[in-house]
């Protein structure tokens, strides 16, 4: 069986145990480069993904990120940001990881090892046909992702494998995402260069499947929840910029429109109030551009 890329030994970095910090700094930095160009090869995979993630989001489906330790890290990391980035439910994108909750601090032995535990964590969250899967590993062959992947694709549901591994027989999902970045600078440490590119990925997939849903307003997140300070800073600026309005105006507007930057924009833009701004927007699917009578440019 030939060895996953991920496994082999770097030529590169050969010698790294005993370079100058400044040196191993250029050691990884000329690796990194790789990253670009590996994600670059597989752009148009990654926007089938993002079209097969889109597709189950519009139609009441979810996302789903499946893997262990990094890679199921990961997925959790990009499934968290999705509600307070975008506004959306926190059950809408879900990072499952292998081991648990407790294995996104502690490293749980054996747990990507077993193929069932794949099944039974999507089965918790009732995975069904709507959903899309998208199985993170990087050597694109760990059993706790494989047996995920099988029974959604038993169920008719989108699957999705990202993996860095050109090497072998991969699960014939309806989107690889096979990044080739190459051996790590440490050997066998997906964490480096297989991880920052499925990082990459996973931020493309899910934010351009957010934007397709009409989440984002040109390069706007016009869905965030202002939680905190720095976002209720940003929703008001959010507001100035959109809706072509000073401060003291979008303070007064975004609260007429209870928060909803999409609200106060339109109100701001069409000079209209908060209840014809929702219908309007409602109207427009909620793509704020079109509630707006602006063109799509596509």
């Amino acid at each position: 069986m030939q060895q996953a890329l991920t496994e082999t030994r770097n030529p590169r970095s050969l010698y790294i145990d005993r370079v100058n910090t400044r040196d191993a700094v250029k050691v990884f930095l000329q690796e990194d480069l790789a990253i670009h160009k590996a994600i670059e090869a597989c752009q148009a995979n990654i926007a089938k993904a993002a079209d097969l993630a889109y597709a189950s989001l519009a139609k009441g489906g979810r996302l789903v990120y499946i893997g262990a330790g990094t890679s199921g890290r990961l997925g959790v990391l990009d499934a968290s940001e999705c509600p307070p980035t975008f506004g959306v439910p926190n059950d809408m994108v879900i990072g499952l990881i292998a081991g648990g909750d407790k294995a996104l601090r502690d490293a749980i032995e054996g747990a990507e090892d077993e193929k069932e535990g794949g099944v039974r964590d999507l089965k918790s969250i009732d995975f069904n046909k709507n959903d899309t899967v998208v199985g993170i590993t990087a050597s694109g062959t760990t059993p706790y992702v494989v047996g995920a992947l099988e029974y959604a694709k038993s169920l008719g549901a989108n699957t999705v494998l990202m993996c860095c591994n050109p090497y072998g027989e991969l699960f014939p999902a309806d989107a690889l995402i096979d990044m080739a970045v190459g051996p790590e600078v440490i050997a066998g440490s997906t964490r480096l260069k297989s991880g920052t590119a499925c990082k990459m990925a996973l931020n493309m997939i899910s934010s351009i499947a957010m934007i397709k849903l009409g989440k984002v307003y040109e390069n706007l997140m016009v869905d965030v929840k202002a939680t905190n300070n720095k976002l209720r800073k940003r929703a008001l600026k959010i507001v100035m910029e959109a809706g072509r309005v000073p401060n003291y105006q979008a303070e007064a507007i975004l609260i007429d429109a209870e928060g909803s930057l999409k609200v106060a924009i339109i109100m701001a833009r069409l000079d209209v109030d908060a209840k014809k701004a929702r219908q309007i927007l409602s109207d427009a699917g909620g793509y704020l551009y079109k509630a707006l009578g602006e063109s799509n440019y596509l």
